[in-house]
């Protein structure tokens, strides 16, 4: 004992050889530390950067479409306004069509020129009369969409040099192809297309108007039910519940299932709100429904952790000037706790939109060609129209799901930039 005394009471000489050399390590220690971090901030951003590069070298063709300018006059057609969808509109916008290209053709030829254009091309036509019927009285003009092949053709993703037997175009259809270019009707606009029209066969027509309308359903039934629901149990685990083991098991329970994968959580809505309730399927109730039960726990942990962190001096100043345990809680407590709450619901709404195995096993992976009126009837959503359009044959929906994806991810983005913002403008220090 004497000894640890006497050395403790020893003086250290601080610029001693071994403290310099002890010294020495320690700065070393911390600066490779930093070069440690620095680094792995670099892989990952250089990973980030790599991933972003790739969908927008792969997707942004997808924000074009090729299209050919038609100028048709109606006013000369014989058409029972009373009745459109009577009107041979195939035979009208044909015609219109065929003017483009002067000259005899045989019947083999017109079949080869006409496949160059979308072969809904009549009901593109028929539908925009239908929306503005004073088309009907002169010339309009029209935008069709050209089909797949020379959609790719025109962004030089079809080699025309290659031989015909070893491309989707003929040399037939290329000679039209470019005397439709000569003549000027051909242009690549914007594709706002793919945002204002539904899933379709036909890659030139396929939209994300149904999965954008499907998650924006989800979503919100996904907030309506976890939100409340979370801030409610948060309340009473943290200020009424006792400390025993129950709610040792429940809190316990509560963290496992914020890890447990979504698939699973899929396999639950299938087996209880289609299987037992027998809801109906592929509706955004369900799948919201299904999201809200993963979104539940980390919202319920975020805001136990907020209510923690709300000083105790608070509770106890406005218990001590009369107010009841539930006036401190819900006026004074929870207001303050609402900045951190609102950003973790918002991250937790963020990482719902981006799951897929959950609404695929609940059967939001349909071909639906029509945007959702409501909650209860059928849609897809982002992720799975992702999945389906990545799982199609045709070219042209490899530009579109990257396309896709890159819309994804500017909804995620935007969802985690107004969670710090919210955070930053309310968030309170003590």
């Amino acid at each position: 004992m004497v000894d640890v005394v006497q050395e403790l009471s020893t003086p250290v000489d601080w610029q001693s050889d071994s403290m310099q050399r002890r010294r020495k390590a320690r700065y070393a220690a911390d600066r490779r530390l930093q070069i440690y971090g620095l680094v792995a901030i670099i892989f990952a951003l250089g990973f980030l950067f790599f991933l972003i590069a790739t969908l927008t070298i792969a997707g942004y063709k997808a924000f074009i479409q090729t299209t050919a300018t038609v100028r048709l006059d109606l006013s000369a057609v014989e058409i029972d306004r009373s009745d459109l969808m009577k009107a041979n509109w195939r035979r009208i916008v044909r015609g219109a069509l065929r003017e483009q290209i002067p000259g005899e053709m045989s019947r083999k030829e017109e079949r080869a020129y006409y496949s160059i254009f979308t072969s809904s091309a009549a009901y593109i036509v028929r539908n925009k009369i239908m929306d503005n019927p004073t088309l009907l009285d002169g010339p309009a003009v029209f935008d069709i969409p050209l089909s797949d092949p020379f959609d790719q053709l025109a962004k030089n993703e079809i080699d025309r040099d290659l031989p015909e037997n070893r491309r989707r175009v003929s040399d037939l259809q290329i000679k039209f192809y470019d005397q439709l270019v000569q003549a000027g009707i051909v242009s690549q606009p914007i594709n706002w297309g793919l945002f204002l029209n539904n899933d379709s066969r036909f890659p030139e027509l396929a939209g994300l108007k149904g999965a954008l309308s499907g998650s924006f359903w989800a979503l919100l039934v996904c907030f309506l039910i976890s939100f409340p629901l979370g801030i409610a149990a948060a309340i009473y685990l943290e200020e009424f519940a006792p400390k025993n083991r129950i709610t040792d098991l429940i809190e316990i329970n509560i963290n496992n299932l914020a890890a447990v994968p979504s698939v699973v959580f899929g396999l639950l809505g299938l087996a209880v709100f289609l299987g037992w309730f027998g809801l109906p399927r592929s509706a955004p109730l369900v799948g919201g429904m299904v999201l809200s039960l993963m979104t539940l726990p980390t919202i319920i942990i975020v805001a136990r952790a907020a209510l923690k962190s709300v000083p105790s001096a608070i509770r106890e100043a406005a218990l001590g000037i009369g107010a009841s345990k539930h006036e401190a809680i819900f006026h004074h407590n929870l207001p303050l706790a609402m900045p951190t709450i609102m950003t973790g619901t918002i991250i937790g709404l963020a990482q719902a939109l981006g799951e897929t195995a959950p609404l695929l096993l609940i059967g939001m992976n349909a071909f639906i060609t029509s945007d959702p009126g409501g909650v209860m009837e059928a849609s897809t959503a982002l992720p799975t129209q992702i999945y389906i359009w990545a799982d199609s044959p045709e070219r042209g929906f490899v530009a579109r799901t990257s396309a896709a994806i890159l819309v994804l991810l500017g909804f995620l983005i935007f969802m985690n930039a107004a969670a710090i913002l919210l955070r930053q403008r309310f968030e309170r220090r003590w």
